[in-house]
């Protein structure tokens, strides 16, 4: 089918429709950044490119009718996250915008509509092939009278497994070898627990989990007396627009014997090389742009092109801000 692509962001939609076989012929896109990334991945020659959809008039939307079979968007979620303050539709900018959609759909009529969300929006008024828990909701709205087969519900036992083509598999994400340290300040209470452990502090009855070589730690609000599930047993947590996660991985052969510790310090970007280092011999650091890429199941070709043209600070939030093109893909090759 031919689609258009609303919220287009780094094409995380686009990649898994483009797997599947469908063909993209315009896309919609307000952040200059995420549409540098998305330009150069994807080859948007002769197509249609919005940027504010607001401003896109009901006549431009109707020059698409009878081109347009399928418009696909993750609509923005911060109004239905249990992170924001959930005023959902009543949202005054980020609420609204899922009735843009609604009104692009009443101009176009395509076949069908294709649509991500939180999970905080079924409730407002684990794993699908990448090592993150993130929890979604996704919506298939047919035009009356042009329903396809059935999409839903799809289980390990009738999903495919490969989607990544040339690339490392994904469940080896956390502990892959990688270029570079991230960077930004982080800190979180650690201590080396036996056997080489981590102990992290979280707001539990226990107070605390324990975390091991390949596991992820959560770095956001790490002062927050109310956080807990900081530690992802050899996944990541749900990837935000900063990213905010570490791993714990092997001490590499050669590296800085100095700054070891018994028990994990303050963690911080600047000193990373001395002070992450501990006795046991494993090491905590920040999950990688590329890596927070990989868990989004971005192909290392799509992020060699968007790096080309960003900083690590847009591609942190490109990644924390896009769908999981695995899950896209799957869904997307039941469409007739």
């Amino acid at each position: 089918m031919k689609f258009l692509d609303l919220f287009a962001g780094i094409g995380g939609f686009r990649l898994g429709l483009e797997q599947a076989g469908h063909e993209c012929v315009g896309f919609c896109e307000i952040d200059k950044f995420a549409r540098q990334s998305y330009k150069a991945i994807h080859n948007t020659e002769g197509e249609r490119e919005y940027h504010d959809i607001t401003t896109v008039s009901n006549e431009e939307w109707r020059t698409l009718r009878g081109t347009v079979e399928l418009i696909c968007g993750g609509f923005p979620c911060q109004a239905f996250s249990i992170a924001g303050k959930r005023k959902g539709f009543l949202d005054e900018t980020r609420g609204t915008l899922f009735f843009e959609i609604a009104r692009a759909a009443e101009q176009i009529k395509p076949r069908t509509l294709f649509l991500e969300n939180v999970r905080g929006l079924l409730s407002h008024d684990k794993n699908f092939g990448v090592p993150q828990n993130r929890e979604r909701v996704f919506i298939i709205g047919h035009l009356r009278g042009e329903r396809g087969r059935e999409v839903f519900p799809i289980g390990e036992s009738n999903r495919e497994n490969t989607f990544v083509q040339g690339q490392q598999v994904l469940a080896n994400t956390l502990t892959t070898r990688v270029d570079a340290i991230g960077t930004g300040t982080y800190v979180t209470e650690c201590e080396q627990h036996e056997n080489g452990l981590i102990r992290v502090k979280e707001a539990t009855k226990k107070g605390f989990a324990i975390a091991d070589l390949g596991d992820s730690i959560n770095l956001s609000v790490p002062n927050s007396k109310t956080r807990r599930g900081r530690v992802g047993k050899q996944v990541a947590q749900t990837l935000d627009t900063s990213c905010n996660q570490a791993v714990i991985v092997q001490k590499p052969r050669g590296f800085n014997k100095g700054g070891e510790h018994e028990v994990a310090p303050t963690l911080s970007s600047n000193s990373w090389h001395e002070n992450n280092l501990l006795k046991s011999g494993i090491r905590i650091r920040k999950l990688t742009p590329r890596e927070c890429w990989r868990l989004q199941g971005f192909p290392d070709w799509a992020f060699d092109k968007a790096q080309e043209v960003n900083s690590n600070s847009q591609l942190y939030k490109q990644a924390g801000n896009s769908v999981t093109v695995p899950v896209i893909y799957e869904i997307a090759r039941r469409f007739e």
